[in-house]
């Protein structure tokens, strides 16, 4: 499938913004604890792209989205850097929240919370996962612990949550909670006293400002008219975000990934060993080759998928299968790039070693492979069923 023309004109403005611009911030010392970008970092380089009119790409002047197809090709050049996401505005978990909001809340949420998130002006967290060691809810959200309860034209939040990307620096959380009526969301301001950030562990990964925290809701009290839709309504309207979510991470380390690759040919080209470039040695040039392979196959199922969620449908199969076939081809993309620069892979010299340990993150984050598997192997055995009753 080819791009639209608006999506071929805003992914190059997006490419060179990338390359000139975002790229030499990668040695920028601005990080926190374990690495990521501190947020006077984020908010310098997304006044820059709001100059070069590339902030926030994938929704237009007016409002509107652009189509899911058009939105891969858009953020894939977002990530042609790890910081090119947190520049352009198009990173997890804000594209995800952004979407959600924006198919979802009513206009009066729309413009308080939605309105600062789309000018590049706030981040924000998503509060659904919870502690394994308390039997919460992780790839199984109906396990979910958390709490909330009516009490006059507020409710209140009991729980803990945990891997929360984004939340401390966070100025807008969409929190998940189970009532009677079944679970359901909440839009709340950050920070709040009733939020406690109790742990920001080191992880593998390092992209994502404000880190993966454990917090904990206690008694938190949110106004009524700030519960995202209809009671009972939550685990739907997760899956309208989910859906594209999943897709969306694909198509930003897709970029990551082509760059990797850019820089491991590079590298091939240019060393030498056994009297000849590394290029020449079969052993590396059929990495190489198998990367290409590997993006192309990436690039296509990213499209199929993308296509699929334009149609209107909520895409659940589908992402899963994009999502298992995209993360698992970009881990060998990014494993290959690490193995044909030898010790200059292991190093921080590039980038590549960073998008070895995020593809390594995303194989687990929204959903493992073997949980995506284990979904569509369910699926096969009840279209058996149908098909043999």
């Amino acid at each position: 499938m080819s791009p639209s023309p608006r999506a071929l004109e805003i992914g190059a403005r997006v490419e060179d913004f990338v390359r000139q611009i975002v790229i030499p911030y990668e040695k920028d010392p601005r990080r926190d604890h374990h690495g990521a970008p501190l947020d006077d970092l984020v908010y310098e380089m997304r006044d820059r792209a709001r100059e070069a009119k590339v902030l926030t790409p994938h929704v237009l002047e007016n409002g509107e989205h652009l189509t899911q197809l058009e939105t891969a090709f858009v953020l894939q050049k977002s990530g042609l850097s790890p910081l090119g996401p947190l520049a352009c505005n198009t990173m997890a978990p804000d594209e995800g929240n952004m979407y959600l909001l924006s198919k979802v809340g009513s206009p009066e949420l729309k413009a308080r919370f939605l309105k600062p998130l789309v000018e590049g002006r706030a981040r924000s967290a998503f509060f659904m996962t919870e502690p394994a060691s308390e039997g919460g809810a992780g790839s199984d959200p109906s396990m979910m612990k958390t709490t909330c309860r009516p009490d006059g034209n507020h409710w209140v939040i009991t729980g803990r949550k945990t891997f929360i990307t984004g939340a401390d620096g966070a100025s807008v959380g969409i929190v998940m909670a189970k009532a009677a009526e079944g679970a359901s969301m909440f839009l709340v301001d950050l920070p709040d006293p009733a939020i406690r950030i109790e742990h920001v562990p080191n992880t593998i990964d390092s992209s994502m400002p404000g880190g993966h925290s454990t917090v904990m809701l206690d008694d938190l009290r949110v106004p009524a008219d700030q519960m995202l839709g209809k009671p009972g309504e939550g685990f739907r309207y997760a899956q309208i975000r989910l859906s594209p979510a999943r897709l969306s991470h694909c198509m930003r380390w897709h970029g990551c990934c082509e760059r990797a690759h850019e820089i491991a040919t590079d590298y091939a080209n240019r060393r030498e060993a056994f009297g000849q470039k590394l290029i020449d040695h079969e052993g590396v040039g059929f990495m190489l080759a198998d990367n290409l392979i590997d993006l192309k196959q990436a690039q296509l199922m990213i499209e199929w998928c993308a296509g699929v969620l334009d149609t209107g449908s909520l895409g659940t199969v589908e992402s899963s299968m994009a999502k298992v076939a995209v993360s698992e081809a970009l881990m060998r993309i990014a494993d290959r790039c690490v193995q044909v620069m030898g010790g200059a892979g292991v190093s921080d010299h590039t980038i590549v070693e960073q998008v070895f340990r995020e593809v390594r993150a995303f194989r687990i984050y929204d959903g493992p492979t073997e949980v995506h598997k284990w979904s569509l192997a369910k699926k096969i055995r009840r279209d058996w069923k149908t098909a043999h009753a």
